[in-house]
């Protein structure tokens, strides 16, 4: 039975501030470091969410979103679909409030984010990505019981994400625009409502690679696109084959547009990541880097947030050493 959605309506500061209290114990305020490039370059800081205790920005929503729950929903259990980083922020959280967790999880994630899942206490089910995609628009799947708590078109999960803006703020007030890698739609939408509510002279951008970019298309058109040429890739958290209506709907207002990237730019910019700060960057969480590296987003002061670090490590070798 489909279920009736409240309206999309917009992540206020205080919905914000409220979440910034929630989850204070959960989650790592996380440091915010410049990237010396030298003078060719442009003016840029990491946001070093990869340190987050799973690893990834997806335990600000997840604690957030789980926190919110009623009592009988959490009885119920709680159950999310992921490529990884969610299921273990959902996990993550489900397991402090003593509740059990499943995850529908895509079946090509990295090996590190399955079994990071596991280990957190979720029970797995995995699918291949189309029925992940189909299953996130349904918000149901066989076998799946409990409170479902969507990965990124949730208000509560936003509001715990948009909690980064308002360290972004305090800790670089000077900042003239944020980039962030955009999947769903949830990390891009929480900063922005953040930073927009608070200076609305800062622009907002999205990242996106270029094997799965219709973010992208849909800024240029003005209207949801498809993206017809998708292919996967080592960037698994970010990027898709299309935008929920929703989460358009959200990031319209919030974001000023969208950078496409290449898989050799994003390589180069998890290896400078590695170099320069001596923290792992999944692709994902180096495309907001491989984005301002492009000067599209200006000279700065540029804020890159490195949104998650959950790679196979030998992999992530192969990556960074298969360089043209």
């Amino acid at each position: 039975m489909l279920q009736t959605l409240e309206p999309v309506r917009a992540i206020t500061l205080a919905d914000i501030h409220d979440a910034r209290t929630r989850i204070a114990k959960s989650i790592l305020r996380t440091p915010l470091i410049p990237l010396d490039l030298g003078p060719a370059y442009p003016d840029v800081r990491l946001k070093l969410e990869n340190l987050q205790p799973t690893n990834s920005y997806k335990l600000r929503g997840a604690v957030n979103a789980v926190a919110m729950l009623s009592q009988p929903e959490r009885e119920r259990g709680v159950w999310t679909i992921s490529a990884g980083n969610a299921g273990q922020g959902v996990a993550y959280a489900a397991r402090q409030a003593g509740v059990p967790c499943t995850v529908v999880a895509i079946e090509t994630a990295p090996k590190s984010k399955i079994e990071r899942m596991r280990a957190l206490g979720a029970r797995l089910i995995p699918v291949s990505y189309a029925t992940a995609w189909k299953a996130l628009g349904d918000r149901a799947f066989p076998g799946a019981v409990g409170t479902f708590v969507h990965p990124f078109d949730d208000h509560n999960f936003i509001a715990g994400h948009a909690t980064m803006g308002l360290e972004i703020l305090e800790d670089a007030p000077d900042t003239v625009a944020v980039i962030a890698a955009i999947g769903g739609g949830g990390l891009i939408t929480g900063v922005g409502s953040a930073l927009k509510a608070s200076n609305p002279g800062i622009k907002v951008w999205g990242a996106e690679p270029e094997t799965a970019a219709p973010v992208a298309l849909s800024f240029a058109a003005g209207s949801i696109q498809p993206f017809k040429d998708w292919k996967p890739s080592f960037v698994d958290g970010a990027g898709g084959q299309s935008v929920f209506p929703r989460m358009w709907e959200r990031m319209r207002p919030v974001v000023d547009g969208c950078i496409v990237v290449t898989l050799e730019e994003t390589k180069r910019a998890m290896r400078l990541v590695a170099e320069k700060a001596r923290v792992i960057a999944e692709g994902a969480g180096a495309l907001a880097l491989a984005a301002a590296l492009t000067g599209k987003a200006g000279r700065g002061p540029l804020v890159a947030i490195v949104s998650g670090g959950n790679v196979d490590l030998s992999k992530f070798c192969e990556l960074i050493s298969d360089m043209r």
